[in-house]
């Protein structure tokens, strides 16, 4: 590329990954938002949430749109072409994210419309998690930090160890409560909403990985060696 050329390149770059940013805002305020919605019993909140989750999905979509749109002008290669398809692949799991956002609203809903189940609060410290990992994961795209990404796999195990210790709570609680059936196996599947949000951190670090290294560290691949 000439200079002219490039820096428009790097100037259309630079503006998917801030549309990629955005969303991924959108993204986590969505999922807080449904928690929030389920521990302090706001219906509103919930709403709220099922009704944003569509700038997200737009938001996916004009993203996809650009990245096409340089790769079709500017047919960038290597670690260029890798940053644009990444971009796009971080779009489709942020999307997933919300959707996940969506699924927990609706079944707080559900719950608030019901007595109080103290159990609720077993899915305070999965949230944390995975919400930590999700702005982890979002905070190593915006600076390419390599070694913020590779840490998240290792996260991801303390994730599911919270996951199932809760699902433990939840299935001996409704075996106690029989009256509350209906509110636990939508706070299990909510638990595993979350869990989920942090599968999808973890899958944009290793896209991050990837764009930055070529190394497809998917599945047991081969991690690069930081210097």
């Amino acid at each position: 590329m000439n200079q002219h050329i490039l820096h428009a390149f790097e100037e259309a770059l630079s503006s998917l990954k801030q549309e990629v940013i955005r969303m991924a805002s959108l993204a986590q305020r969505n999922v807080t938002g449904a928690v929030h919605g389920l521990l302090e019993r706001d219906s509103d909140q919930c709403n709220r949430v099922i009704a944003d989750d569509n700038e997200v999905d737009q938001l996916e979509k004009a993203i996809d749109q650009a990245g096409l749109e340089i790769v079709m002008k500017y047919s960038p290669v290597a670690t260029d072409l890798r940053r644009v398809f990444v971009a796009m692949k971080i779009g489709q799991q942020l999307e997933r994210v919300s959707d996940e956002a969506v699924s927990i609203a609706r079944r707080a809903r559900k719950i608030n419309d019901h007595s109080p189940v103290p159990e609720a609060q077993f899915i305070q410290a999965v949230y944390d998690l995975a919400a930590a990992m999700l702005r982890d994961a979002v905070a190593a795209f915006n600076v390419s930090d390599l070694k913020l990404a590779l840490a998240l796999e290792d996260r991801d195990e303390e994730l599911d160890e919270l996951y199932s210790e809760a699902i433990r709570r939840m299935v001996r609680r409704s075996e106690e409560d029989i009256q509350h059936l209906d509110d636990y196996v939508d706070l299990m599947f909510i638990v595993r909403g979350l869990e989920r949000v942090g599968d999808h951190a973890v899958n944009i670090a290793e896209d991050i990985v990837y764009a930055e290294t070529a190394h497809d560290i998917r599945h047991g691949g081969v991690r690069p060696t930081l210097g």
